[in-house]
């Protein structure tokens, strides 16, 4: 069981504060105004250096991932800022790390916790209010969004794995295996034997048509895996791209799918999808067999959500989502059928 399970709400806040605070000791320069911005997978503070630099700390859940996977991540981050993608910068610890291991007394088993560097402007959107803008300008977005997602995979594809390189994977197990790998989906709580019964058909189909697709190298490699409007940021125009956290090995139209989940059932779904892919293609081509399998990934990535709800209950977000997340679900498992 997480430490975090064991307190309420309000004591995880004070518990990850004094945590980040003790890390923060751990790169140069003095720091104020440290802030909590957001509590999902991470904490996710904000801090001033020095007084003029603002930076962003993200203190992780708890054996979420090995050190090993998350050195793997931030590689892969610079690999992108290399080639010019809106990335966040890696800021090195004293000892010249990319994280440290950090402990307190209300939260003794270790964790990492990385510096990066802050991308000004704003996200484009959020989960909860959606996407600011008229139709139109909605739709250029998502053509823009689309031809960031295609950069990302194009510089993938050219991207030689250095020695060690270790992230999970979106793949067949990671998604419908016997354990998934946010967690096994069924077993959340507020499924009734209907709703078991449909999401089984569902995953069935889904393992059926992800057989018929297979797998490459022009469709499989490392993607973001975490596409929400909340990770994309704008800027005099250009869109950055945060939180690699999620990011692993899986489907190209995974990446696409989790990109247009929480605009299902919008008005302007249909004009954010056709944007999207018609970006998208103006970089990278896609096939009519990539473009079936979005549909299949919009349901396997909802029940992603399920399952991590189930194990991350300990999270205001999750008892929040949970019955979102089911009706989400059913709705796609209905349209895959």
């Amino acid at each position: 069981m997480s430490d975090m399970q064991l307190i309420d709400p309000v004591a995880q806040e004070r518990a990850l504060y004094a945590l980040a605070q003790a890390a923060l000791d751990h790169w140069p320069g003095t720091y104020s105004d440290l802030t909590l911005i957001k509590y999902r997978e991470n904490a996710v503070f904000s801090a001033m250096r020095d007084g003029v630099t603002k930076i962003a700390l993200r203190v992780h859940r708890l054996d979420y991932h090995s050190d090993a996977s998350l050195r793997s991540e931030l590689q892969w981050v610079r690999c992108l800022a290399e080639a010019g993608l809106g990335v966040p910068d890696i800021l090195l610890t004293t000892g010249g790390e990319e994280f440290a291991l950090v402990a307190t007394p209300d939260l003794p088993q270790p964790r990492q916790v990385d510096m990066l560097g802050w991308l000004n402007g704003k996200p484009i959107g959020s989960i909860e209010l959606g996407l600011d803008g008229t139709p139109e300008q909605q739709g250029a977005l998502y053509h823009a969004v689309g031809i960031l997602a295609a950069r990302l995979h194009q510089r993938t594809k050219a991207w030689p794995l250095p020695a060690g390189f270790t992230r999970h994977a979106w793949d067949h197990e990671g998604l419908i295996g016997p354990q998934p790998f946010w967690g096994p989906f069924l077993e959340l709580d507020g499924l009734t034997p209907f709703h078991r019964a449909k999401i089984l058909r569902a995953v069935e189909e889904s393992r059926l048509e992800m057989e018929r697709y297979g797998r490459s190298t022009e469709n499989f490699g490392l993607i973001h895996a975490d596409f929400v409007p909340e990770n994309i940021i704008v800027n005099d125009g250009r869109l950055h791209l945060i939180d690699f956290d999620d990011c692993g090995f899986g489907w190209y139209m995974f990446e696409i799918a989790t990109a247009l989940y929480f605009h299902i059932g919008t008005p302007n779904f249909h004009v954010l999808r056709d944007n999207m892919i018609a970006g998208y293609a103006s970089v990278l081509p896609l096939s009519d067999a990539d473009l079936r399998m979005i549909e299949v990934f919009l349901f396997l990535r909802s029940t992603t959500y399920l399952g991590w709800v189930h194990t991350r209950s300990e999270t205001e977000t999750a008892r929040e989502m949970k019955d979102y997340f089911i009706e989400r679900t059913m709705l796609l498992a209905d349209a895959l059928l």
